[in-house]
């Protein structure tokens, strides 16, 4: 390697993967983690994940950048530590499983005197601020990740904005960092404490996830009044300050952070009066509970799902409102089948997975789709679907 910064990346799922290729252009980056069966593939320039922008950025001679299975002595001088591993959020605590984070950081500070511990993995609110003072120290920042799943190093290539938390003095070296690997010029920036960069994050994904309720309960007002959703959508969103983003209904949020994220952001008012933010939480719960009640009230003897993911080009099928859905029918009685490739397993949810989509259309009365796929046109008469836009947006 060259005399170019020193960036390790703990941590390689969406977050950590597409900011390890993107700062490599500009910077020598490490890319650790401790599952060796990923590394394995990144080594041979397979990607892990979905993400097709991932997939041919892995194949470029010119990035500046290794993968390996994580080990402690990477860190040693390293200029800036990337922390990008998972926080799921505990409903036993009310709280994000930041565990992984604290043993990073941990390290990161053991191993390296002068490093900037850069976290870029969701946390709440205050986290960064009481980390610093429990290691008597400035240098853990927070800078928050705006990707949608699927397309996240393309999201980080055009950034819709950049912000960094302030508490050291190099903070903004990593910004000029990011932006100046970003393909996309001109872009907004704010430095920020890391509190209020903590709130950005957590509250950017609540407004999303209260966008997508109101447009999933104008749905379900349609649905059960005989209108036109798409219709009623289309009035509504002709107003600019309304505007066409996330207003294709679902069966409900999910993913990776919505769900967890508004869930955080809950917790975080245990103190402040509030009501909406309760509301978006609940709201998500009530629309699979009506869906899955439609569903039931056509008496179908057998229930097909096709495919877990919630969208095209995710591979993510542990975290999809269906799973509630499918366990609301179920608990009825009611047969449910499951037509999802990325899933090896014979049963999931108490449920079959087959192995066609032939034996789906075969055995199913009603073919429960959270957004319309082409291979189902021929039996479009089972179809439910809620996509009125044919658009994962």
């Amino acid at each position: 390697m060259n005399n170019k910064t020193k960036i390790v990346v703990i941590g390689l799922g969406y977050v950590g993967l597409s900011n390890a290729i993107l700062l490599s252009s500009k910077s020598n980056v490490i890319g650790l983690d401790l599952d060796k069966n990923k590394i394995k593939k990144l080594q041979k320039k397979i990607s892990p994940l979905d993400d097709s922008y991932i997939q041919d950025y892995l194949k470029k001679d010119d990035l500046n950048l290794v993968f390996d299975v994580y080990k402690d002595d990477y860190l040693v001088d390293a200029d800036f530590v990337v922390i990008a591993t998972p926080t799921n959020y505990d409903p036993k605590t009310n709280y994000f499983d930041i565990r992984s984070v604290e043993i990073s950081v941990l390290n990161s500070i053991k191993k390296s005197s002068n490093s900037v511990i850069v976290i870029k993995s969701t946390v709440p609110v205050g986290f960064t601020k009481k980390l610093n003072e429990k290691h008597n120290t400035n240098r853990i920042i927070f800078s928050p990740e705006f990707l949608r799943e699927g397309f996240a190093l393309k999201d980080n290539l055009y950034p819709s904005r950049i912000i960094v938390s302030n508490n050291h003095p190099n903070s903004d070296i990593f910004m000029k960092l990011l932006s100046d690997s970003a393909l996309k010029k001109n872009v907004e920036k704010l430095i920020v404490s890391s509190s209020d960069a903590e709130a950005i994050k957590l509250f950017a994904n609540a407004y999303l996830a209260m966008r997508v309720s109101f447009f999933n309960e104008l749905d379900s007002y349609a649905l059960s009044n005989k209108l036109s959703t798409k219709n009623i959508i289309d009035g509504v969103c002709l107003d600019p300050r309304v505007g066409r983003g996330y207003n294709n209904p679902s069966f409900g949020y999910g993913g990776y952070c919505l769900p967890k994220d508004t869930k955080q952001l809950l917790s975080n008012f245990e103190n402040v009066p509030q009501s909406l933010i309760k509301a978006i939480v609940t709201s998500n719960s009530t629309r699979k509970d009506f869906i899955a009640n439609y569903i039931l009230d056509k008496k179908p003897k057998c229930v097909g799902i096709f495919r877990l993911i919630m969208k095209k080009d995710s591979d993510n099928v542990r975290e999809s409102s269906l799973h509630k859905i499918i366990e609301r029918i179920t608990s009825k009685g009611v047969k449910v089948i499951i037509y999802e490739p990325l899933i090896i397993e014979e049963f999931i949810l108490n449920s079959k997975i087959v192995s066609t989509i032939n034996e789906l259309k075969t055995n199913s009365d009603i073919i429960l789709t959270n957004r319309h796929h082409k291979d189902l046109d021929d039996v479009k008469d089972k179809v439910f679907t809620r996509d009125c836009f044919r658009s994962d947006i």
